[in-house]
């Protein structure tokens, strides 16, 4: 939030332990104001340009599956003082970007939103009704039928957080041909009415105090409809580490796929019941967070086989190309 909440994040940040066991912080090492000076122009939240030539703000932004994905609080508060109107993203589904959004950021900034946009794909519906991914672009009303099911639980996510969503359909040329700007006008416009009547009551899906593995069950039942949540020997090495450290009252961060409400990236749809595993907790306590990393995920995120830098370059004229 500001360069003094950082320096003292910086200085939480937990390294290890001495010889005697004994816990040592990035504080006791005495270095919390140099990595500030480092970091000082990385406070600075970068003004950037949309297609359509409308200002954005980016500043932070790592991936929902694996971290809280979102922006720093920083940037929204900026954004806050100079518009009306402010649209922040949380990354991939609701269950990942859109909990961490409001149980880490909000609970961190006293922030809440008037109103919630879930964005849908119908290549993502079909997908998460059973079909391959190489069959994405084939027409199937049936399999879109079936993939509501796991839309309707990202709806009944958002309202048990007492939010009421609006769902747009984000159109590829598969699809339909989109018209910018101009074609999210009536998108826009739901939006404003829902906002306009929000009471803002924030509600969190578990509390700091709770002990982390009533914090963990929370989210995973509640929110990924999980049955019973197994903790292998590591994370349960992890927990006991957690609370001697006294840091137990932290919120969670979950880092699990981002392909289902499960840690399986393969249970499709809206599964209920299915059990939970939770293979090791890390610790973030700079961050302010502990990170049950659930399942096999990769947590070090990769560029696609040809990414758009590929395509991006100066004409003749000085001229970017190849944007889009």
């Amino acid at each position: 939030q500001s360069a003094a909440d950082l320096k003292e994040r910086l200085g939480k940040i937990f390294i290890g332990f001495s010889r005697s066991k004994a816990p040592i912080f990035a504080r006791d090492l005495k270095v919390a104001g140099a990595m500030l000076a480092l970091l000082r122009e990385a406070m600075q939240p970068n003004l950037v340009q949309t297609l359509e030539g409308t200002p954005a703000i980016l500043h932070g932004g790592p991936f929902g599956n694996i971290a809280q994905g979102t922006n720093s609080v920083v940037a929204t508060q900026l954004g806050m003082s100079l518009a009306d109107w402010v649209v922040t993203e949380a990354g991939f589904g609701f269950d990942l970007g859109g909990e961490k959004f409001l149980d880490l950021k909000c609970r961190a900034s006293g922030l809440w939103p008037d109103a919630v946009v879930l964005v849908a794909t119908i290549r993502a519906l079909k997908y998460q009704g059973g079909v391959p991914v190489k069959d994405l672009t084939t027409p199937s009303t049936e399999a879109i039928r079936r993939g509501f099911a796991n839309l309707s639980r990202h709806l009944d996510n958002c309202q048990f957080f007492g939010l009421a969503p609006v769902v747009v359909i984000n159109r590829f040329a598969a699809d339909h041909f989109g018209h910018g700007g101009e074609g999210a006008i009536a998108a826009a416009e739901a939006v404003i009415a829902v906002a306009e009547a929000s009471t803002r009551a924030p509600k969190y899906a578990y509390a700091l105090n709770s002990p982390v593995e009533a914090k963990i069950e929370a989210v995973a039942q509640v929110l990924y409809g999980a049955g019973e949540v197994i903790y292998a020997p590591k994370a349960r090495t992890d927990l006991k580490t957690i609370t001697d450290l006294g840091l137990a009252n932290l919120p969670i961060c979950m880092a699990k796929t981002q392909y289902s409400f499960s840690e399986q990236p393969g249970l499709l749809g809206r599964p209920e019941g299915f059990k939970f595993a939770v293979r090791e907790i890390e610790i973030a306590a700079g961050a302010g967070f502990i990170i049950p990393i659930c399942g096999d995920i990769m947590r070090m995120p990769g560029l696609p086989d040809v990414p758009a830098a590929e395509h991006i370059d100066l004409d003749e004229h000085g001229e970017v190309i190849g944007l889009m």
